[in-house]
């Protein structure tokens, strides 16, 4: 046992790489609401990239180690977001351990 009464060889929370590809609506506010299914679960997106489209937006947000059980909790809130078209997510297991 830890000194946190965890054991030792307990295995930490598993981690992977993930990124969720988004088309919405261009709008205003459109950006900080899809980063409230991140904020809402203490977790900062390692990157996040957009651009406009004529009237589609793309936006990209990627974590390098997210909870595997956030990731699809952080997908179906991230589909829920009004405007949102589409979200694709590309995963991948990762090494990095959260911290």
């Amino acid at each position: 046992m830890s000194r946190d009464n965890v054991p030792v060889n307990m295995p930490a929370t598993p981690v992977v790489f993930v990124r969720f590809l988004i088309d919405a609506d261009p709008s205003p506010g459109l950006l900080s609401r899809l980063l409230q299914p991140y904020a809402k679960r203490d977790l900062v997106p390692d990157r996040m990239w957009s651009h406009r489209a004529g009237d589609t937006m793309h936006v990209e947000i990627a974590m390098e180690a997210m909870p595997a059980e956030a990731v699809h909790l952080v997908e179906g809130n991230l589909s829920q977001v009004v405007g949102v078209r589409a979200v694709s997510r590309v995963a991948r297991s990762c090494l990095r351990q959260v911290a």
